[in-house]
């Protein structure tokens, strides 16, 4: 059985994205999991691992069939897009328009047949959206890059499985964006993904949005009720483990003690506050509905030590075991 090909984002250059890829891809475990193909650009892969302080020889490739995959060597899609010199830890249009390019590569490999899931360093909205790409974040560039009208977000730490039924939008919006479907389908591509994932039957905690679930509408407007509970029957009635809508500060104590394999969390800072608190450095961010694999680590470009070489890694090792995990089993 030959390993799977996981095509690695570089992020934003002038981020930590460079230089937690070169500390990963020195942990002998990365080439004994996977192929590790970074689509970036060499010179600024070269020059994080100076900063790091790593042997690791990086090889600029055009070709993905040109990939050799020695452990002492980087093989990387070298896009040329990063002048030399330039700078870290500020916020670029040089570097956001060379995240969306790297992103764009990496979805073209996939689809070439050339890699079997997708990994991505950090990238700056802010930086992305000075480049004219108008993106939320990764999430959505990679649903509209795939043609994928709807996709979800699911963090992973070591104690915690959280997937969101909105994200990237004001808490008001997000709650009126909130609907029986919505939840039903996000549900849904929690349920499938873990039971991809080897398990049989998950057991799945559906979170309230407002204070302890609404208390049977003592808070809020019967948001629970309307919005959350039709989905949670229908899910009930397919004979899944679902269990909601539940006060969201008890059911995540209970996520994390174990008595659930995931949570469904409905707005942004409802799922991430807890899934950081469990584990930030070891955190993993995983796209969820795409017709290709795609994990990330869970941390920001972090500029304020981009370029120092003190970056930890943990977060991009774990991001690429799930990538493994769950990318298309090799013959």
């Amino acid at each position: 059985m030959s390993l799977p090909t996981i095509a690695i984002t570089m992020g934003d250059a002038s981020g930590i994205g460079p230089e937690v890829i070169m500390k990963a891809l020195g942990h002998p475990e990365v080439h004994a999991m996977c192929n590790p193909l970074v689509v970036g650009d060499a010179g600024r892969l070269r020059t994080a691992g100076e900063l790091v302080g790593s042997a690791l020889r990086v090889d600029s490739l055009d070709d993905p069939t040109k990939a050799r995959y020695a452990p002492e060597a980087v093989e990387c899609i070298d896009l040329r897009l990063i002048p030399k010199g330039h700078p870290f830890g500020r916020i670029s249009p040089v570097s956001g328009e060379a995240a969306f390019r790297y992103i764009e590569r990496a979805v073209q490999l996939v689809e070439a047949g050339h890699a079997d899931a997708i990994c991505t360093a950090p990238l700056s909205k802010e930086a992305l959206h000075a480049a004219g790409h108008r993106y939320p974040g990764h999430t959505e560039l990679l649903a509209e890059l795939t043609g994928t009208p709807e996709v979800s977000m699911m963090l992973v730490s070591p104690k915690l499985r959280v997937i969101h039924v909105t994200t990237h939008i004001g808490l008001i919006d997000a709650i009126a964006r909130i609907e029986p479907g919505l939840v039903e389908r996000v549900i849904g591509r929690a349920h499938d993904t873990l039971v991809k994932a080897g398990i049989a039957d998950p057991r799945i905690g559906v979170c309230g949005i407002n204070p302890h679930a609404g208390e049977n509408g003592l808070f809020g407007h019967g948001e629970e009720a309307e919005k959350i509970q039709p989905a949670v029957d229908a899910c009930v009635a397919k004979g899944w483990n679902v269990k909601g809508p539940l006060p969201a500060d008890t059911l995540f104590f209970l996520a994390a003690r174990g008595d659930f394999d995931i949570v469904v969390a409905m707005y942004h800072d409802q799922g991430h506050g807890p899934i950081k608190v469990m584990g930030l450095e070891s955190g993993v961010n995983i796209t969820v509905g795409l017709p290709v694999i795609r994990t990330s680590v869970d941390h920001g470009t972090a500029f304020d030590i981009a370029g120092k070489g003190i970056a930890d890694e943990g977060s991009m090792l774990e991001a690429l075991r799930q990538a493994v995990e769950l990318a298309p089993a090799q013959q």
